[in-house]
């Protein structure tokens, strides 16, 4: 890779390395990134970057030579760039991405019910470095496709779709994440259900008023008569 590193003979490089690089790590691991300044003329102040922030330096940790330790690393490091620049030249940089391997990492809704002839997505969320290759199983065999089923792949999830499920779906379907690391597996359980009979709201709805207006024209009849009682206490 190629990088903006030299002002008026001075030469930045971390760790002893005077070119862009790519740091391999894993999680769990330190880090430390040593900046310096070569053939320089006169003392430099060097500021670090991680991604667009400003990383904070003490007074002592600037002058020449600067170092940072990326302590507690993991999985969501997986790219981040480090860059050391000169303060009074920030074109003049050199920067560090980190390359965290990690195993596969699923997650997702473990149990899903569903009525027989709706639509169905089966999401199973995937992290890992090197990327998996992944798969669906069904019932611990791999799983046939197939017309009312569409298989969606991106970075960050497998997703299965059944549309019109029927009764025939029911079952566990396995998400299945192969890494040259490890093989992981997660778990989805589909339970279909009996379609269940539509109840129109319009009747239910009339019904209330009904009984409701029964009961108003009720109390009112009953008003009357005691009110006729008082008019007529002796007869």
């Amino acid at each position: 890779m190629a990088c903006t590193c030299v002002a008026n003979g001075s030469v930045l490089s971390v760790n002893g390395k005077t070119e862009n690089y790519i740091l391999d790590t894993e999680p769990g691991l330190q880090e430390s990134l040593k900046c310096a300044v070569q053939n320089h003329i006169r003392d430099e102040e060097l500021l670090w970057y991680r991604e667009d922030g400003r990383v904070d330096l003490k007074s002592g940790n600037k002058i020449n030579s600067s170092s940072v330790c990326v302590s507690g690393i993991s999985e969501d490091d997986n790219g981040i760039t480090f860059t050391c620049k000169l303060q009074r030249n920030q074109s003049v940089s050199i920067s560090v991405v980190l390359n965290v391997t990690f195993p596969p990492l699923l997650s997702g809704n473990d149990f899903q019910t569903a009525e027989e002839g709706s639509d169905v997505k089966l999401v199973c969320n995937v992290k890992s470095n090197p990327q998996a290759q992944m798969m669906w199983y069904k019932n611990n065999g791999i799983l046939n496709l197939e017309n009312h089923h569409q298989i969606q792949q991106t970075s960050e999830y497998f997703q299965l779709s059944i549309t019109k499920v029927k009764k025939s779906d029911n079952g566990t379907y396995s998400c299945i994440a192969n890494s040259l690391i490890e093989t992981k597996t997660k778990d989805f359980h589909l339970i279909v259900k009996d379609k269940g009979s539509t109840v129109p709201i319009e009747p239910i709805i009339a019904a209330c008023v009904v009984v409701f207006l029964t009961l108003v024209f009720g109390v009112i009849a009953r008003r009357k008569r005691i009110m006729k009682c008082y008019d007529h206490p002796y007869d």
